[in-house]
C-alpha cells in the first residue's frame, strides 16, 4: 500500500494575500528536511499539502518525526493512497487499520468528497465504508458521538486517501518568513528555549556564543553544539560563532567595580554580537532573559545592557517563570543536555552583589576604564564558526 502524509496549514491560512509566500516558504523547508530521509513529491493543493515518497522503501516513521518539528504546520496524518473505487476503498481501509482497529473500542467514519465527480456522497461513502468496518471488525462498536478514533475518507482530485490518527504539528509561521537573527546562546536552560520560540515565529537564526578558556572547557562549547543541533531540527540549519572573550573578561575582573561586572560583561556581549550579527545580514539580537529571573534581568539592568546595542532585542521568554521555561526545554529535548555540569562564561568572576538597579552614567563610566575597542575587535576578528 502507497502511504503518504497529508499536511494542514495552520496560521499560515490567515496571511491573506501574502499567503502563497508563506506556502511556497513551508513547501522549500519540508523538502530540505526530508532530503536526508530521501526523495519525496511535495504537492500544494485544495488547502493540503501532500508528502509522497519517490520509493516504497521510505521509512515513513522518520518523515513523520521530521514533520512534526517543522514550523507552520498545525496537524498531519498519514494516509493510504487508493483508487477512487468505493470496493477498492472499502478493502484498502481494513487492511491500512487494521493494526489501529486492534486498540480501540469504537469508531465512526467521515467523508469528504473534493471531487464532485465521484459517484458517491460524502454520507453514502461513511456509510459504505463504515459497515464495511463493522462487519470487519464486530468487536469494534460504531459511535457517531464519542468515538476512538475518526476514520476519514477524502475523496480528491488525483486519488482517495484513508487516515485515522491526526497529529499535532509544530505551529508557528515557516523558518525563513520572518527574517533572521542572531540568539546569543549559553549552555543554559533559557537561551535554546528562546532559539527555538524564535525560530517559532519564522525567524532564521545564526548562533553567538562567548568562550573564555581556560575559565570555560572545551567540553562547555560542545555542549552548546549540541544544543544547538536539537534547536536545529526546528529551526533547520544555522552557523554558530564561537567568540573568545577570555580578555575582555579579565580586564573587567582587573579595572572595573565588582558590582559593575556582569552589566558591563553584558554590555561588550551586546556590542560583539550586533556586529557579527550585522555581517550576517541579521536584523535583531536573540536572549534568553527572564524579567527578575537574575540580577542581569531586573529592568534597570537589561536597559543598560540595550543601551550598548542599536538594533532590536527580542526576549520571547521576559514573562516566563522557571517552571514554564523548563517545560518548553524538555518538549524540545534541550533540558538533560542544559544541565550538564559544564559552565559558560556567564558564571566566570561572578559578583558577590551585583548591582540590580544600575544607573547608565555611571556603568559607562566603569566600561570607560578599559580599552575596550581593540580587544572587542580582536574577538569578532578571532571567531570560531561551527556549521550546524
Amino acid at each position: 500500500m502507497k502511504e503518504v502524509i497529508l499536511i494542514k496549514l495552520g496560521e499560515i491560512v490567515l496571511k491573506g494575500l501574502n499567503r502563497k509566500n508563506f506556502e511556497d516558504r513551508l513547501v522549500k523547508n519540508i523538502k530540505h528536511r526530508l532530503h536526508p530521509i530521501g526523495p519525496f513529491k511535495v504537492k500544494n493543493a485544495q488547502s493540503i499539502i501532500t508528502v509522497m515518497p519517490i520509493f516504497d522503501d521510505t521509512d515513513m516513521d522518520d518523515a513523520a518525526d521530521c514533520i512534526s518539528k517543522i514550523f507552520g504546520i498545525a496537524a498531519f496524518s498519514r494516509a493510504c493512497v487508493c483508487e477512487k473505487d468505493i470496493e477498492k476503498i472499502k478493502e484498502t481501509t481494513g487492511k491500512y487499520l487494521e493494526g489501529h482497529f486492534s486498540r480501540i473500542k469504537s469508531f465512526k467514519v467521515e467523508a469528504k468528497r473534493s471531487d464532485k465527480k465521484f459517484p458517491f456522497t460524502s454520507p453514502e461513502i461513511s456509510r459504505e465504508v463504515g459497515g464495511y468496518l463493522a462487519e470487519l471488525f464486530p468487536e469494534v462498536a460504531v459511535d457517531v458521538h464519542n468515538p476512538d478514533a475518526v476514520v476519514t475518507v477524502e475523496i480528491r482530485d488525483e486519488a482517495a486517501y484513508i487516515h485515522s490518527e491526526v497529529h499535532k504539528g509544530a505551529g508557528g509561521i515557516p523558518v525563513g518568513t520572518g527574517g533572521k537573527a542572531a540568539i546569543l546562546i549559553s549552555g543554559g536552560i533559557d537561551s535554546p528555549v528562546a532559539a527555538y520560540m524564535m525560530a517559532k515565529r519564522g525567524i532564521e537564526l545564526t548562533a553567538i556564543h562567548f568562550a573564555s578558556p581556560p575559565y570555560t572547557s572545551q567540553r562547555a562549547e560542545e555542549k552548546v553544539a549540541e544544543l544547538l543541533k536539537k534547536v536545529s531540527e526546528y529551526s533547520g540549519r544555522m552557523t554558530m560563532y564561537t567568540v573568545p572573550f577570555t580578555k575582555l573578561q579579565e580586564e573587567i575582573r582587573d579595572k572595573c567595580h565588582e558590582e559593575y561586572f556582569t552589566i558591563i560583561m553584558r554590555r561588550f556581549m551586546m556590542i560583539i554580537a550586533q556586529q557579527i550579527a550585522q555581517k550576517n545580514e541579521c536584523q535583531a539580537l536573540i536572549t534568553g532573559e527572564s524579567l527578575g529571573q537574575v540580577a542581569s534581568q531586573t529592568i534597570g539592568a537589561i536597559a543598560c545592557t540595550d543601551d550598548a546595542c542599536t538594533i532590536p532585542v527580542f526576549r520571547p521568554l521576559i514573562g516566563m517563570d522557571k517552571g514554564e521555561i523548563i517545560e518548553i526545554s524538555r518538549k524540545i529535548d534541550t533540558f538533560d543536555i542544559s544541565i550538564q555540569p559544564y559552565e559558560d562564561c556567564c558564571t566566570v568572576f561572578t559578583p558577590k552583589h551585583p548591582r540590580t538597579r544600575p544607573v547608565l552614567e555611571n556603568v559607562i563610566a566603569e566600561q570607560n576604564r578599559i580599552d575596550y575597542e581593540p580587544l572587542i575587535n580582536e574577538a569578532v576578528e578571532n571567531v570560531k564558526i561551527t556549521e550546524i
